[in-house]
Formats: C-alpha cells, sequence, structure tokens
C-alpha cells in the first residue's frame, strides 16, 4: 500500500496539542496574539463571505455550523451549546474546526475548538473592551463564574490592564473555582455574595450565564453611568441576560447584525432599533464610545470570522513545533482519475500480506 504524499496528511491538533501550545506561548500572551489577530480581520470585514450561523435547536441546547471565507482560505467550526450537560459532569460548550485552502478545497488545518472558542471569546471582549471601555477601566465584574470566567478575566487584563475583578455566581462553588484559578495570575480577585455587590466599582462589566431563557442578571437601577457591559451569555434565540431598560439607554455595538438580531441581547428589542457594528468602529467610520458618561453595550454572540482568525493564528503558530499529528485523510492515487484503482491495490496488498 503507497504512503500518503506530504500534501495529504492533514494537521490535527488535538485537546492536549492545543493545551501544550498555549502554555507554550503563555495564556495571556496568546489571548493578546488572538485579539490582535481578529482585530486585523475586523479591518478587513469586506473581503469575507457572511451568514450567520446555521443552527439546529431543540429544547435542551443548540448545535451549530459557523463558516466564513476571506477568497483565499475557508473555515468553518461545529459548536454545540447544551447548559445541561454540567448535570452530567459535561462541557456546555464543545467544538472543532476546520481551515482550508480555497484554490484546492483541500483542509490545511483540523483543530479542537472547546479551548480554542474559549480564548477567543475572551480575545473578542478584551478586544472590544479596547474600544469601547473607559479608558481608565481598571475594575471589571464578571457575573458568572463559569468555563468562560477566567479565560474573560485574563484576556481583560492583558489587553486593557484590567487590576480587579469582582466575581459572583449563583453557585458559590464556581465562584470559588475561578478565585482559585486566579489566584497569583496577578489580579485582585473579589469573591461577591451578590451581583449588587459584584458591580461596585466596576467600569466593565461581564455577564456570561449558561441557562438557555430569558433571563435578567442585570436590572436597569444596577447599571450606571460610564461602564461598558460585556454581555457574552445571551447567544441564542430565547436567551438573555439583561433588562431591556438597559438595551435602550445604551450604545449597542455587535459583530454582525443579522445574527445578533436573531441570537444576542437585542433580539429584545424592534428590528430596526439602531445598532453599531464594531468593525466599523475599529475602522474609523463609526463612533466608539461618545462621552465618558455613557453606557455602552458589546452584544457578543461570537461570529465565524472570530473563529477563522484564531485557526489561521493556530496554524502559523504550529510551523516548528511538535503541538500535531498528520492524520491521512485525503485520499492520494498515483492518478488523480483512478481512485478505485487506489482500492483495488489496498485489496491486492492484504490479500498478500
Amino acid at each position: 500500500m503507497s504512503t500518503p504524499s506530504r500534501h495529504a496528511l492533514v494537521p490535527f491538533v488535538s485537546v492536549d496539542h492545543m493545551m501544550r501550545l498555549v502554555l507554550h506561548i503563555g495564556v495571556e500572551q496568546m489571548m493578546l496574539d488572538l485579539a490582535l489577530a481578529i482585530e486585523a480581520d475586523f479591518r478587513r470585514w469586506p473581503e469575507f463571505d457572511k451568514t450567520p450561523r446555521v443552527a439546529s435547536h431543540s429544547d435542551i441546547g443548540v448545535i451549530e455550523l459557523m463558516p466564513t471565507s476571506d477568497g483565499q482560505q475557508y473555515g468553518f467550526k461545529y459548536v454545540n451549546g447544551h447548559p445541561s450537560n454540567t448535570r452530567q459532569g459535561l462541557q456546555t460548550v464543545t467544538a472543532f474546526g476546520v481551515l482550508a485552502d480555497v484554490a484546492t478545497g483541500y483542509p490545511v488545518l483540523i483543530s479542537e475548538m472547546t479551548i480554542l472558542t474559549a480564548l477567543r471569546t475572551a480575545a473578542t471582549s478584551a478586544m472590544a473592551a479596547k474600544w469601547l471601555a473607559p479608558r481608565y477601566a481598571r475594575v471589571m465584574a464578571m457575573i458568572g463564574n463559569g468555563a468562560q470566567a477566567e479565560f474573560q478575566a485574563l484576556a481583560m487584563k492583558a489587553v486593557c490592564g484590567i487590576e480587579e475583578v469582582r466575581l459572583y455566581d449563583i453557585d458559590p462553588a464556581a465562584t470559588r473555582k475561578c478565585a482559585a484559578n486566579l489566584a497569583g495570575r496577578g489580579l485582585r480577585v473579589v469573591s461577591c455574595a451578590t451581583a449588587e455587590d459584584a458591580i461596585l466599582g466596576a467600569q466593565i462589566i461581564t455577564t456570561c450565564t449558561a441557562d438557555k431563557q430569558y433571563a435578567t442578571i442585570l436590572t436597569d437601577n444596577m447599571v450606571g453611568g460610564g461602564v461598558h457591559i460585556n454581555a457574552v451569555g445571551g447567544d441564542c434565540p430565547g436567551k438573555t441576560e439583561l433588562h431591556r431598560d438597559i438595551l435602550l439607554r445604551a450604545g449597542i455595538f455587535v459583530e454582525y447584525p443579522p445574527q445578533t438580531r436573531i441570537e444576542g441581547e437585542i433580539q429584545q428589542l424592534a428590528p430596526d432599533h439602531p445598532v453599531t457594528e464594531l468593525w466599523q468602529v475599529i475602522c474609523g467610520t463609526a463612533k466608539g464610545r461618545r462621552d465618558a458618561g455613557q453606557v455602552t453595550l458589546f452584544d457578543s454572540v461570537g461570529f465565524a470570522i472570530e473563529d477563522f482568525s484564531a485557526l489561521r493564528h493556530v496554524h502559523k503558530c504550529l510551523q516548528g513545533t511538535g503541538f500535531y499529528q498528520e492524520l491521512d485523510m485525503i485520499a492520494d492515487p498515483d492518478d488523480p482519475r483512478d481512485l478505485f484503482g487506489m482500492l483495488c491495490r489496498a485489496e491486492a496488498a492484504a490479500s498478500a500480506a
């Protein structure tokens, strides 16, 4: 049986490889680099194919495909969201992704994206806060202390200079977990008994809860002027975290309006309620924060371009490392028109063995 040629072997980054790569680079440095990579792709936003993610919803969760292309490379992510999984000892969110060459259609990378999604989500949050949060922001409240919390806190530290994170979760065990994981990482960590306590003195408020339902994590009277809200948890139809009145007085910034109006906090508003696309702020064609007293809201639902950026960055970082294995995924017959002949030769080789 013939040995696959090099161009038929596809690099695969397993969970173990991803962890080794991230630790090799450094967690904060990885998220800082990802934020820069995502920002660079936001600056060329018009070059990308864009579509709302393809979602299959059930009563207990959602399974989604998130595709995009810049004309040179194509990427997609498979991702689920099942909040009840934690009761079975399973992850709420799991994912994997593929990066491919448009010219040939051949995949050039397959990667786990459970860890990478957490990294890129936090990097995107921090990138948005860099453009929208008050410049003096040094304190962040983290409402919801589950799987995303530590990533969000460290990304805000690396990109925005956050010095203190104030934690709250309805499950005290989650807060204890988060505080323990963040210990010794250069942040003042304050565990709080209520959401109201957590937001005291915070210039950035991040909400990241898991329940798939309309919820009010922040009420209007909890949010004073001059703060930036990073709303991460509302990311599918019927799932929100903020009271509608907050939205009515905030400057709202989104990734891709056709998707965010279906899945984000703004599903609570009229379809024509004005929002600003974040890429326009980064490119200087739209205004970000207007003044020190404004409430800004990044209605983050996650978009395929961010995953594309993350996959391309990982592909680049793999060069010269051993943090991947090569998969024999692509049939590579001697004659491209004789695929069946390849099977015949394998049959003959097996019979001779």
